[in-house]
């Protein structure tokens, strides 16, 4: 095992993980992994009709990310990955999986802002009528170690320097 950084960019659907986590894996010279890339299939699909995954649902999921994870850091890769990570025991398997210290940027937005911005996208598989549902699975992961949380109320670019801030806190 290496001492390659991985960060896991986290947060409810709308928040802007993706765009968050590509801007910080440019920052940093990282790979950047897409975490809904490695949904199976059929998990994409319950959610594109609505219907909120379960945990027996989320947790092959979850050890593949970690799986990526935890290859990129033994190529001594440095990662940067988006995922949900809604809940404490998700992101206690996310840490076991990636088999090192991982650190998570918790991007926090109110409902409304989170509404807009879901109700703007294009073409992307998760529906505005899920939004409850993973607020209401969200534990907020604020004071656990390791984890940066970022106020979402702001340009892309000043919510990734703000994650630069508190990465490097």
């Amino acid at each position: 095992m290496t001492d390659a950084r991985a960060i896991v960019v986290m947060g409810v659907s709308g928040c802007g993980k993706t765009s968050v986590a590509e801007g910080l894996a440019a920052a940093l010279s990282a790979a950047f992994i897409e975490g809904d890339s490695l949904h199976p299939a059929i998990n994409v699909e319950k959610m594109s009709k609505g219907v909120p995954l379960t945990d027996a649902d989320r947790w092959p999921w979850l050890d593949a990310v970690g799986r990526v994870v935890s290859d990129a850091r033994e190529e001594g890769r440095d990662v940067v990955v988006s995922c949900s990570a809604l809940k404490k025991s998700y992101r206690d398997r996310l840490r076991a999986a990636a088999g090192g210290a991982l650190t998570f940027v918790f991007l926090k937005g109110s409902r409304e802002l989170l509404l807009s911005r879901m109700a703007a996208r294009q073409g992307h598989f998760m529906p505005v009528s899920l939004l409850d549902s993973q607020l209401a699975t969200l534990e907020d992961p604020t004071g656990e170690p390791g984890v940066v949380t970022v106020d979402i109320d702001m340009p892309v670019d000043a919510i990734v320097a703000a994650a630069l801030r508190g990465l490097k806190g």
